[in-house]
């Protein structure tokens, strides 16, 4: 017994259309990937290499050098560590609150949800300014601590917004009073129920957070000032903008070779600083379409 096979042929505009499309996404892909294609290259490259040049695709005279130098530079190492401590403890703390504040907004029986909506939108659109913020951080004591980096930017509108209307489209009302018939708490409920069936957003949210927390360096250059708690980004900024990567007075040789391994260790810096990103986000890709698409419905 054969089966009959159904086909649909694809109409002459169908094709040029999908042609459009596949040549704009390997354009796109080539914009994206020759980039970085070259950093990973000219960080395999040895420091006359990539001053002169010659690196474009592939790497020329394969050296390991930049990252030797780079992981023997103190300020580097505590950069990273730094980094990794801000986007650690930032990450929770930042899911943490966006989850207790965007639960109840979902929520029909919370009284005046709308209202404090609006107000949390309000300061997306709006914002006291840099002075201000400044001011208050100064006031609450945490100026030159690592608190300045995680709290003043611990909760972000949008994501509230994302993880708002996920919950209203995925958490029913009709379960929170099967749980209230049972006789669980809200607190209960939102540990063993919520977070449970929200694994999705919280992925969403975790990489949006890690991946701020990761990047940022403003907050860093304006409210600390030991060199002790700068973060990984402002390193790497001191590198690339102010072109340092060591001190002291040197001949014009020894000074040449130490500007040709500052270039060297810009590449490196840049591959080192996006690895943990790289690393983040295979872990969260299977729930992050997901939790987008649920958490953009109109709720």
């Amino acid at each position: 017994m054969t089966r009959a096979k159904n086909s649909i042929r694809e109409s002459l505009g169908d094709k040029v259309f999908m042609a459009i499309v596949y040549i704009t996404l390997t354009i796109a892909l080539l914009i994206v990937l020759l980039p970085l294609v070259y950093i990973v290259s000219a960080s395999l490259s040895s420091p006359s290499a990539v001053t002169s040049g010659k690196v474009w695709l592939w790497p020329v005279e394969f050296s390991l050098d930049g990252y030797k130098a780079t992981f023997k530079n103190s300020r580097i190492l505590t950069g990273y560590t730094n980094s990794f401590i801000y986007t650690l403890f930032g990450t929770l703390i930042s899911v943490t609150l966006t989850i207790l504040i965007a639960y109840p907004l979902s929520r029909k029986s919370f009284y005046g949800r709308n209202v404090l909506m609006i107000f949390i939108v309000f300061t997306m659109i709006f914002n006291g300014g840099l002075i201000p913020t400044y001011l208050v951080v100064q006031n609450l004591g945490m100026i030159d601590t690592r608190w300045a980096m995680i709290l003043p930017q611990a909760i972000a509108v949008w994501q509230v917004i994302i993880a708002r209307t996920f919950f209203q489209t995925s958490i029913s009302d009709d379960l929170v009073e099967a749980s209230e018939m049972d006789g669980c708490s809200d607190i209960q409920f939102i540990w063993s129920i919520v977070i449970p069936l929200s694994k999705p957003i919280i992925a969403v949210l975790v990489l949006m957070y890690a991946v701020f927390q990761w990047n940022a360096y403003f907050d860093a250059l304006i409210y600390l000032k030991s060199a002790d708690l700068h973060p990984l980004q402002l390193v790497l900024r001191d590198i690339i903008i102010l072109n340092t990567s060591g001190g002291g007075q040197m001949e014009a040789s020894e000074m040449l070779k130490q500007q040709e391994l500052s270039n060297l260790m810009k590449y490196c810096l840049i591959v080192v600083a996006s690895l943990p990103v790289l690393i983040i986000y295979p872990f969260v890709q299977k729930h992050f379409v997901k939790g987008v698409m649920i958490g953009s419905l109109k709720g």
